[in-house]
């Protein structure tokens, strides 16, 4: 493959991924407007429903939150019904919080058909193949990982310039 088709080709998947993820962002905007929650309820559904019970010291750093932001937030969600809080079994002083069963079907509808569709384009590559596409966005998401950790690193600057905006 010529050094111009490799470029183009690179080029093609950049758009792709750009346009990949606008279309992942506004879904997940309508979903959230379905599910009548803001985003970050949403993630916070997202890591319910994928890590089962977790602790509200592992949703905060998870979703960037403060412990009073955290509150409000799971008081929110409880009140629509998206999640309980208990004691924790194995430690009376934590609190364990769980996605409901409605929560559940809820983002099933929502994201099931998704996952369903996404097996059988999947079915459409061989192992090679997929071993390549799990390790591009593997190492994709690494980098904007650590972007993130980069961009969170200076809070003081971002509110710095937003006021001159």
């Amino acid at each position: 493959m010529s050094s111009e088709r490799l470029d183009e080709l690179r080029a093609a998947v950049a758009q792709e991924m750009q346009h990949m993820q606008a279309a992942v962002d506004a879904y997940d905007e309508a979903a959230a407007n379905f599910l009548g929650v803001n985003r970050t309820d949403l993630r916070c559904l997202e890591i319910l429903g994928s890590q089962g019970p977790v602790t509200p010291s592992v949703l905060g750093p998870a979703l960037g939150l403060t412990t009073g932001s955290v509150t409000a937030m799971l008081d929110r969600l409880e009140r629509l019904g998206y999640l309980t809080r208990s004691p924790d079994p194995s430690d009376r002083r934590k609190v364990v919080v769980r996605i409901t069963e409605e929560a559940a079907t809820k983002a099933w509808e929502l994201y099931g058909p998704i996952a369903t569709e996404g097996e059988a384009v999947m079915a459409e590559f061989g192992a090679a193949e997929l071993e390549r596409v799990r390790l591009f966005l593997s190492r994709s998401r690494e980098l904007y990982e650590r972007h993130l950790e980069r961009v969170r690193a200076e809070p003081a600057k971002q509110g710095r310039r937003r006021a001159r905006g």
